[in-house]
């Protein structure tokens, strides 16, 4: 092994351990299979089911809170965090989450729990298309079968209504916390309206990097070649959050072109712009994953060829070329 190779993070047993050479090979990567990849295409297709989903996966949240507490007061507390997204997409999903609300508070006992299950069932929609998105950036092919695979997308369906129900409980947190500092002024708000984007950042890392780990079909990463990956596309959602929220609202005219249909749109942009971010984290772990020889996977390390992803049975570095690595067809 020469230097060369070392510098290019042949050895590097975590992402920190990566410099810069190795970070210019891997973001070059990632730029040219992006492309090859169809990541926006891909985005697009995790978006839309996103969007047929959303409607389950709000009433699975509104239910999974009404057996525990009064699925009214859901919405409340849910609006801090509803407002974070583009003006014209949150007040749908407000106004739909409003109407949720007032149907689960009329169901109990089984019938609630039936719900439920059907509504869980109708947001792995989602998961699954994120499912398929991963597994070509990771160069699997998923050979999990149809039981199986409809039983892991319902999990990570499960778990980021669970993600949901914690973000209901931090926003009511805050909401408290802000009753409280109301005295001080418009600093308490922002405060307030800062914590509330943090929260959900750190939020959204724990969902994305969970994502990352048991979406793709391939041997479990370690959770230090997830976290980047999870960061950057969590930086990316917040700042692209932002300024489409911006863009939606001063530049883009989204009334006069579509009318009554114009929050559709948005939302629809939004959840796109979205998934993006998490499939370029994605793809950054991957091509992270690709640059070293270390074993990357759980378990005892196995030699290259044993470890049961693509991208931990190679190594860029080794190559010796800034930019070698495999890359789709």
């Amino acid at each position: 092994m020469t230097q060369h190779q070392i510098d290019l993070g042949a050895i590097a047993e975590s992402p920190r351990q990566l410099g810069w050479p190795a970070w210019r090979a891997i973001l070059g990567r990632v730029w040219v299979n992006s492309g090859r990849h169809n990541i926006g295409l891909m985005a697009g297709g995790v978006a839309f089911y996103v969007f047929l989903s959303f409607v389950p996966l709000l009433g699975a949240l509104v239910m999974t809170y009404g057996l525990i507490a009064d699925p009214a007061i859901v919405a409340r507390h849910m609006r801090m965090i509803i407002d974070l997204v583009p003006a014209d997409a949150a007040k749908l999903i407000y106004d739909q989450l409003i109407s949720l609300t007032t149907t689960a508070a009329d169901k109990k006992g089984l019938g609630l729990i039936v719900a439920l299950i059907v509504s869980i069932f109708g947001a792995s929609r989602a998961s699954g298309g994120m499912m398929s998105a991963l597994n070509v950036i990771y160069d699997q092919e998923d050979r999990r079968g149809i039981l199986r695979g409809a039983g892991v997308s319902a999990v990570l369906a499960v778990g980021a209504i669970l993600v949901g129900i914690a973000g209901v409980l931090a926003a009511s947190v805050l909401g408290f916390v802000q009753e409280l500092l109301s005295g001080i002024g418009p600093f308490a708000a922002t405060l307030v309206r800062v914590v509330t984007w943090v929260v959900a950042g750190l939020l959204a890392s724990v969902t994305i990097g969970a994502t990352y780990r048991f979406a793709p079909y391939r041997a479990d990463a370690r959770w230090q070649w997830l976290s980047i990956g999870a960061v950057m596309a969590t930086v990316l959602w917040l700042l692209a959050t932002l300024g489409f929220g911006f863009y939606a609202s001063h530049f883009a005219g989204y009334d006069a072109t579509y009318g009554s249909l114009s929050a559709i749109v948005v939302l629809m942009m939004w959840l796109y712009v979205s998934a993006y971010a998490v499939l370029i984290g994605g793809l950054i772990n991957a091509e992270a994953e690709r640059q070293t020889s270390v074993d990357t996977t759980t378990g005892q390390p196995q030699a290259m060829g044993g470890r049961g992803a693509t991208v931990a049975d190679m190594s860029a570095a080794l190559q010796d070329a800034p930019h070698a690595g495999h890359l789709s067809d």
